[in-house]
């Protein structure tokens, strides 16, 4: 191995972090779709953060350790509250009502919506150039919404997309303060402390007589919760917080920009989505809009404030 080789090496490994991180949370669009069939989208939220906390419980010993801060706690609230738990009523939402194809593309406004909300909270400086794509990038959200044809796979694609949008708004919140407490808690304990967080938040669901506790199993719905709560949960979150660990967060949702790709091209080949021309035009809007916000300067720089 070349020392030019060694030299890239820690850049490497965040970077194919975060890849992963992408394709993993594209394809939860798929298994969400796949796991609607037969179970209520709460059963399948708990589901899958259940199995990810069960699959945590290794690492208990290790995360014993940890020195909690008590001023860290409104960031962790932050972060878990954002997501798994809103983020995840919004998508499961969406999915009821639009296609896993649609769903993706929405994301691509993510790496905007941090930047907004970083100069909102953090009052990091954003330019004119960034609130231009965001404009551009609604606006073919918008467009691709209403150009939807309604099918079985998206019966109400404006009601759904919109959904997607709010659980986009509720991942920028959590990647924010995700990149604050990773200046002092390892990717794992942040992992593990959104899944138990969101198997508490979403048990309640279950008691409720309108959905109650899963009455069978079934194959293929049931190894989607099974790989939504194991590869998507615990190695899709695992991933990116570790490459937020790493990287710039604005560089990190970047990353995000892969999932559209990803979840059109995982929808078409696993359901049989299809994107008509004028959603075709619409998704190229989006990522203009992207392109334009993210063109020759950084997004944002986030740095942890203490």
């Amino acid at each position: 191995m070349t020392e030019k080789t060694l030299r890239l090496i820690p850049t490497l490994i965040p970077t194919l972090s975060l890849i992963l991180a992408s394709l993993f949370w594209a394809s939860s669009f798929v298994a969400l779709k796949i796991a609607f069939r037969s179970y209520h989208p709460m059963q399948v939220i708990f589901g899958r953060m259940f199995i990810a906390s069960l699959c945590l419980l290794v690492f208990l010993p290790a995360l014993r350790k940890i020195n909690w801060r008590r001023k860290d706690i409104k960031y962790l609230l932050l972060m878990a509250i954002s997501e798994p738990c809103l983020y995840f009523i919004f998508e499961a939402k969406a999915l009821q009502h639009t296609s896993a194809s649609q769903a993706g593309m929405i994301t691509a406004m993510l790496p905007l919506l941090v930047a907004i909300m970083a100069w909102a909270w953090l009052k990091e400086k954003i330019r004119r150039q960034t609130m231009s794509g965001f404009f551009l990038a609604i606006v073919g959200a918008c467009w691709l919404s209403l150009a939807s044809d309604t099918d079985l796979n998206a019966p109400n694609p404006l009601l759904g997309n919109f959904c997607e949008f709010l659980a986009m708004i509720c991942a920028a919140g959590y990647t924010v303060s995700l990149k604050h407490l990773t200046s002092h808690y390892p990717p794992l304990l942040l992992t593990a402390f959104q899944s138990v967080i969101g198997s508490i938040f979403f048990f309640p669901f279950l008691l409720m007589p309108q959905i109650g506790f899963p009455h069978g199993w079934e194959p293929l719905p049931g190894l989607a919760i099974i790989y939504l709560g194991t590869v998507v949960t615990l190695g899709g979150y695992g991933c990116f917080n570790f490459g937020v660990s790493r990287v710039p967060a604005s560089q990190a949702a970047g990353f995000v920009n892969l999932i559209p790709v990803f979840g059109v091209v995982l929808g078409m080949l696993v359901l049989g989505d299809q994107l008509n021309l004028s959603q075709w035009l619409a998704c190229g809007l989006v990522f203009g809009g992207v392109w334009l916000s993210s063109r020759k300067e950084r997004i944002l720089s986030l740095q942890p404030s203490h």
